[in-house]
């Protein structure tokens, strides 16, 4: 079939839709452009991170569990990246660091047991570079994530193998809770944990350094953390425990922060805290909850600093509670997060309790089916919110209730972009050039040749070229796929065309921060 390329054939009227499709304006522009019908759909944003966590810790995602083949592994590893694609999703968190071991041949610390159901067992593979190259193959970001300062989830130090760097410095290591972890207030266990992380940094092309919740370890009643000695010997400067404690945080954060940048300025830094900084009733500046744990007070995470320092580049409270409760409020401490990045670079995603979902009797609104898509239905009203990651992958494959469903035919019926982060990196990528929208037996084969040697991936875009919609791309309704950049020339083979109808499509570049090209059309022929 003939192909005709919208600039070379349809003269004028190819100059309109071109108009619409960037958004610059024209002495006439077509009636489908009016406010009303070009208004951005909340319920398809162009923009939005969208992931789910897959924990590995006492296997509770992947792997299933312990002693399975490097085959078996893969394959599983493959299906939640897979889970992902299918739902819409453009990013996953992968826990590769679970207690002071790794997911990869680390220089600094021993494989996982969580691997081969024994510590310092070589798996057969390396599970992160698997990982990355799968999730790129499917153009999803992927997120490493660390535990920083958990050493074990037992207290025999003696199990760790005899290499492990906590058996080489014993005075490192404090147990508490059940759990053994490094003291947070030693400066050379800091830079232990740091050097660790950066291994991976360096070595992997990763797009993300997650942390969770965990920093100093959550309180257990009648236990005390034994740092005394430790702040004797550290803490000059610091008139009590929790200043000093919070600062050796503090450190952590902007000084892995700093590593990470410096070498690649792409990698994002991101933090996924415990939701409530403080209550109201202990700082006014605090949220309007009164849970039990405070971040600032118990963990030593002061997380609204971080913001506003701007040491990290995401944060993503993890506010798992339902809207309405009392002690904690997802809609009142949704806003709360939004006041503290207004103004500031870091982006700020919720974190979601998918296991909750049909299983937590925390309040009854778990029960309902349509607890996460209200969740979604008020963060679209706030532009702070940029996006939602989900706690776990197994939860979220579960779709108990059909929650998962239903919040995937309500507001991830499209793809969406990673949202761009301009304090990074705002330059974006040169156009495609050369596309062309061939029609064959099996749909439209969209072809299209790269320019600029940054191009990471590329988004196609599809409307109906006679009475569809030529408004700008500011939501995802047009929006039919996003590909990863594998060479000079590229396609995609759009099999949901349908037969006889004509279409414009247009395909933008994009680059590793998700800055995004002009885009360049083609016409499809019937």
């Amino acid at each position: 079939m003939r192909v005709w390329r919208v600039m070379g054939v349809l003269g004028a009227t190819a100059g309109l839709l071109l108009s619409g499709l960037t958004g610059t304006a024209s002495a006439a522009p077509a009636a489908s452009t009016d406010g009303s019908k070009c208004a951005a759909n909340p319920a398809t944003p162009l923009r939005q991170f969208r992931a789910s966590w897959v924990a590995s810790v006492v296997n509770i995602d992947w792997p299933s569990k312990t002693g399975l083949t490097p085959a078996q592994q893969q394959a599983e590893l493959i299906g939640w990246f897979d889970d992902a694609v299918r739902q819409h999703h453009n990013a996953v968190v992968l826990q590769v660091r679970p207690t002071a071991d790794a997911f990869w041949p680390s220089t600094v610390e021993p494989w996982s047991q969580y691997l081969t159901g024994h510590q310092g067992g070589d798996p057969g593979y390396d599970p992160l570079a698997f990982a990355v190259a799968e999730a790129h193959k499917r153009n999803l970001e992927l997120h490493a994530w660390f535990n920083p300062y958990r050493l074990s989830m037992g207290t025999d130090i003696n199990a760790l193998v005899p290499e492990h760097p906590a058996r080489q410095h014993p005075d490192w290591v404090v147990s508490y809770g059940g759990k053994l972890y490094y003291n947070p207030g030693i400066p050379a266990a800091r830079k232990l944990v740091e050097d660790a992380i950066m291994d991976a940094v360096s070595r992997y092309d990763i797009d993300g350094v997650h942390f969770d919740d965990y920093f100093y370890p959550y309180p257990v009643a009648g236990q005390v953390f034994d740092d005394a000695a430790t702040f004797a010997q550290y803490g000059a400067g610091f008139s009590n425990l929790q200043d000093w404690r919070r600062n050796n945080i503090d450190l952590l954060i902007q000084e892995l922060g700093q590593k990470i940048k410096a070498i690649k300025p792409w990698v994002k830094f991101g933090i996924s805290p415990f939701a409530v900084w403080r209550n109201k009733a202990t700082d006014p500046e605090g949220t309007d909850t009164t849970a039990g744990v405070q971040t600032y007070d118990d963990l030593a995470a002061d997380t609204r600093k971080w913001v506003r320092e701007e040491w990290i580049d995401y944060i993503v409270p993890q506010v798992y509670w339902a809207g309405g409760f009392a002690p904690a409020d997802y809609n009142k401490i949704v806003p709360w997060w939004a006041d503290q990045v207004r103004g500031t670079h870091v982006h700020l995603y919720i974190g979601e309790a998918t296991y909750k979902v049909g299983t937590s009797t925390q309040s009854p609104d778990w029960a309902d089916p349509l607890e996460l898509s209200d969740h979604l239905a008020f963060d679209s009203a706030i532009p702070e919110v940029k996006g939602n990651i989900y706690f776990s992958a197994k939860d979220v494959r579960a779709d108990r209730l059909g929650a998962t469903t239903l919040l995937n035919n309500t507001w991830y019926t499209r793809p969406a972009l990673i949202p761009a982060m301009p304090a990074l990196d705002s330059r974006a990528p040169l156009p495609v050039h050369a596309v062309q929208a061939i029609r064959t037996s099996s749909g439209v084969q969209v072809k299209w040749r790269r320019t600029s040697g940054d191009t990471t991936s590329y988004a196609i875009y599809r409307r109906e070229l006679l009475g569809g919609d030529h408004c700008p791309d500011n939501d995802a309704r047009n929006l039919i796929a996003t590909v990863r950049s594998s060479g000079a020339a590229q396609s995609y083979l759009d099999t949901t065309a349908t037969p006889g109808k004509i279409y414009l499509y247009s395909v933008t570049a994009l680059d590793r921060l998700a800055n995004q090209s002009i885009p360049i059309p083609a016409v499809s022929l019937r």
